[in-house]
């Protein structure tokens, strides 16, 4: 090829007659990349807080959360490979424009109206507008690099999926504690909107000649991927991985905030664990180039029960300490100790596996198809959350139940070892005085004597009050002032939705807030109700010790089976 056919593609970098190494690209593969990490920041601040807002703010119960997370991720997986047939007849530019539209329909949906009919019809918005993403991206950067650059096109790629992630549910700890669930959701659809733009602005389509497959080819493709039972096997073993991995989206932020309260930021938490995948990754992947794959997935599933196993340890650590662990210039609670330590193991056991599951995938693949294996191996993470994701709803509601489900005594049990400012619940008599105006009437004022608050006779009741998001949807407020300080009066309505109180009941709540909160170690313990929380971690760690044998058991029954062929070849050939 002369040097003018070659400088007319400028996704060919070349110096003379010889490709080099360059980080050059094209502007197209860097505004896809730019509407990918809105895409991704958009995506986890959602998801990270998804669990919580359709339970706190919309009220599925638990295991119903557990079911509508379960299609929802699953189909987030398994979507793509037929989405991007669409994406190939109509092209990238417009199957972009058309995800980013229904992303930004989805998510402004999400977070305008808590209603359950609603929320569903944005999560599916959601799934078509993701699972269109996913090929077309991919693709994108593909068709914009060469065979030479294409390592360093993707490294560039993932690094800016990790950013958005990393992005995502940093955004989403304040915006959860200072505004309301439901706003990240909004935030997400400024930022797909954002990528719309850019989208439409910048992106040049490229040419798609060889990416595209028929519907019928993706089917056959799939259904040989499925059949193959050695294959089929092995997806399933590591989705225990990723299940355990997925209960930082599911699980945790709503353990954390029923155990803890809120103010801990479990969006942080969680990522704890790409952070340690960026620090560590490079390095153990150069310790195990040596390994055959099966062993450093061996070890990723030997180090991933002990991860949750960790996490279901802390309250030894909390009746050994009590509720502060001292490390030098910062204290922090046991649970969120133990957690920081189980999730940044997650991470570590995350770098054994991710260098060489596609080298070990590829190996279960027929003669002439290792490209097609490779290519379905994501179907671990479509697969793991159909047991993880409902059982994480199960084991919820049965050890770490949603507290609008408790009997009003013990709620008000858990709100006075959770939230530091909470002091009681007013009676209808003295709800009913709340609009009465600025004086306070009588039932109001023994109300609050009866709890060792005097208000004297200056006290005044004005609507409004700036409070934090708690349980339930806070509908209207007041502040009391008195020479204290403001004392902060919450409405709270919403639907329980548990066995321990009528299904479906409409409950509204009046909470008063004191101006100042006690220590920490002077805050009552938990209801009893929560004293077997942490089962919830050991069921997780007997999922991970699951996953572990069956790989031993995998591993043998191969190895016994790929014997039997050689000396049956060898016999033959002799």
């Amino acid at each position: 090829m002369s040097n003018e056919v070659a400088s007319s593609n400028p996704t060919r970098p070349w110096n003379g007659d010889r490709q080099v190494l360059r980080w050059r690209f094209p502007r197209t593969f860097w505004f896809a990349n730019g509407a990918e990490l809105c895409e991704r920041a958009a995506y986890y601040g959602m998801y990270i807080t998804i669990w919580r807002y359709l339970n706190d703010s919309v009220g599925f119960r638990d295991v119903e959360v557990g079911i509508i997370s379960t299609v929802f991720v699953s189909s987030l997986y398994l979507l793509p490979v037929f989405m991007g047939i669409l994406a190939d007849q109509i092209g990238f530019k417009n199957a972009l424009l058309l995800a980013f539209a229904l992303l930004t329909g989805g998510y402004g949906l999400l977070g305008a109206y808590q209603h359950k009919a609603t929320a569903l019809l944005a999560l599916g918005l959601i799934v078509l507008g993701g699972a269109t993403i996913k090929p077309v991206i991919t693709g994108t950067v593909a068709k914009t690099s060469d065979s030479v650059n294409r390592a360093r096109a993707m490294s560039i790629f993932y690094m800016v999926v990790n950013i958005g992630s990393f992005t995502g549910k940093t955004v989403a700890g304040p915006f959860n504690e200072r505004l309301g669930l439901q706003f990240i959701n909004l935030y997400a659809a400024a930022m797909t909107a954002t990528a719309f733009l850019l989208v439409a602005l910048f992106y040049k389509d490229v040419d798609r000649a060889g990416v595209g497959r028929s519907f019928a080819e993706v089917l056959r493709s799939l259904g040989r991927v499925v059949t193959n039972l050695r294959f089929m096997c092995l997806i399933l073993i590591v989705a225990g991985f990723w299940g355990i991995q997925f209960q930082l989206y599911s699980t945790m932020p709503s353990y954390i905030e029923r155990i803890l309260g809120t103010g801990y930021k479990p969006e942080w938490l969680a990522n704890i664990n790409p952070l340690v995948v960026v620090l560590c990754v490079v390095p153990i992947t150069q310790l195990v180039r040596g390994l055959p794959p099966a062993n450093s997935i061996g070890i990723a599933l030997l180090i991933i029960p002990f991860t949750a196993l960790v996490m279901g340890l802390s309250p030894v650590l909390a009746g050994a300490v009590g509720n502060r662990v001292e490390l030098g210039w910062i204290s922090l609670h046991p649970v969120v100790l133990m957690f920081i330590v189980g999730i940044g193991l997650q991470g570590f056991a995350e770098c054994f596996l991710s260098p060489k599951w596609l080298e070990f995938a590829s190996k279960q693949a027929p003669r002439g198809e290792v490209g097609l294996y490779m290519g379905y191996a994501h179907l671990t993470s479509a697969f793991s959350p159909l047991f993880s994701n409902l059982l994480a709803g199960f084991l919820l509601a049965g050890y770490c139940p949603d507290p609008k489900t408790l009997a009003p005594e013990v709620r008000d049990e858990w709100r006075l070892a959770t939230d530091p400012y909470y002091r009681f619940r007013l009676d209808d008599a003295a709800a009913a005085t709340l609009d009465a105006g600025p004086s306070l009437g009588p039932a109001l004022r023994a109300r609050f004597a009866a709890n060792g608050i005097d208000l004297d006779v200056n006290a005044r009741l004005t609507p409004g009050a700036d409070l934090a998001r708690a349980t339930g949807r806070i509908v209207r407020s007041w502040t009391v002032t008195t020479p204290a300080g403001p004392y902060k009066i919450a409405q709270l309505e919403y639907e329980n939705g548990g066995k321990r109180v009528d299904v479906g009941a409409k409950v509204v709540e009046h909470l008063v807030f004191a101006p100042t909160a006690p220590l920490r170690s002077e805050m009552p313990p938990l209801p009893s109700v929560y004293a077997k929380a942490h089962h919830v971690w050991y069921v997780f760690t007997g999922v991970g010790f699951a996953a572990f044998l069956a790989l031993l058991v995998f591993r043998y029954v191969t190895n016994r089976r790929d014997a039997r062929k050689l000396d049956a070849t060898a016999t033959a050939g002799t």
